[in-house]
C-alpha cells in the first residue's frame, strides 16, 4: 500500500473516532479523491516519520502519545509551507491551538506508521 495512503487512512479513522459530531466532508474524503498536495504532502509526513522511528534504533515508541502527535502535527506544518504560500492558520496551527480530536488523530497516525516500520 502507498505510504501516503496509510497516512491518509490513519487520519481518516482518527477523524472518524475523535471528531466531535460529523466530520467535513474532506476530513473523510477517501486517498483517491484527495487533492494532489495533500497527498504529497502525506506521503512526504509518513516518510519522515518511518524516517524518524528508524533512525531511533526504534526508541521513538518509547515517546509520549503527546510527543507522537507533536511530531506528526511539526512535520505536517512544514509540508503546509511547502504547498502554500500563505497557508490558512488552521493548516499550521501550533500544537497548543490545535484541537483534541485533532492531536489525538495526530498521535494515532504516528502509532499506525510506528506498526508499519
Amino acid at each position: 500500500m502507498n505510504d501516503g495512503r496509510i497516512f491518509r487512512e490513519a487520519w481518516i479513522d482518527g477523524v472518524n473516532k475523535h471528531y466531535p459530531g460529523e466530520p467535513k466532508p474532506g476530513y473523510v474524503t477517501p486517498w483517491d479523491e484527495t487533492p494532489e498536495w495533500e497527498r504529497e504532502a502525506a506521503t512526504a509526513v509518513y516518510g519522515q516519520v518511518r524516517d524518524f522511528i528508524e533512525v531511533s534504533g526504534r526508541h521513538a515508541a518509547r515517546l509520549t502519545r503527546e510527543q507522537k502527535g507533536r511530531f506528526v502535527a511539526i512535520c505536517w506544518t512544514a509540508q503546509m509551507f511547502r504547498h502554500f504560500e500563505d497557508p490558512k492558520p488552521g493548516y499550521v496551527a501550533d500544537w497548543s491551538d490545535l484541537p483534541l480530536w485533532q492531536r489525538e488523530t495526530d498521535a494515532d497516525i504516528f502509532e499506525r506508521i510506528e506498526g508499519t516500520v
